[in-house]
């Protein structure tokens, strides 16, 4: 059973979870230099931690920007991949920002793509370099 919680960066117990899952995933698994991975948007976002058994097992965020609805730094841990806990924080940040009627993007990397074209989003131009790997940018099609 999972458990989805909503916070934003004054509850620091919940965003240092997420930047330990982030950390895990980012820094560690991809070799994102840490510099590139904490940036100031954190304080400014709407931030999303799942939980499964007490347990952070997952986190994302999304922030407004001037082209729309950015979500952002998606990360579960190798461990935890493959159990659908990924399309359900997907789904649960789409049911949250939907309702804004903005465009809804995001820079998906590459091993991601068909997590994001699943769930409604489609490729937009080439692929791009982003911290070392390669990206997409992807729009979200309502229906």
């Amino acid at each position: 059973m999972f458990t989805i919680l909503r916070f934003d960066y004054s509850d620091k117990a919940l965003f240092e979870k997420a930047i330990n899952i982030r950390t895990t995933v980012f820094v560690k698994e991809l070799y994102i230099d840490p510099e590139l991975e904490n940036d100031e948007f954190d304080e400014t976002s709407h931030h999303y931690l799942v939980i499964e058994n007490d347990q952070p097992v997952a986190t994302s965020r999304w922030r407004e920007t001037e082209h729309g609805i950015k979500l952002e730094r998606f990360a579960v841990p190798a461990d935890h991949r493959g159990k659908g806990v990924g399309t359900l924080l997907l789904k649960e940040v789409l049911s949250d920002v939907m309702p804004l009627q903005k465009r809804i993007y995001l820079h998906s990397q590459h091993t991601a793509v068909n997590l994001y074209v699943r769930n409604g989003f489609d490729i937009i131009g080439e692929p791009f370099e982003e911290a070392g790997i390669k990206h997409f940018y992807m729009e979200f099609h309502r229906e």
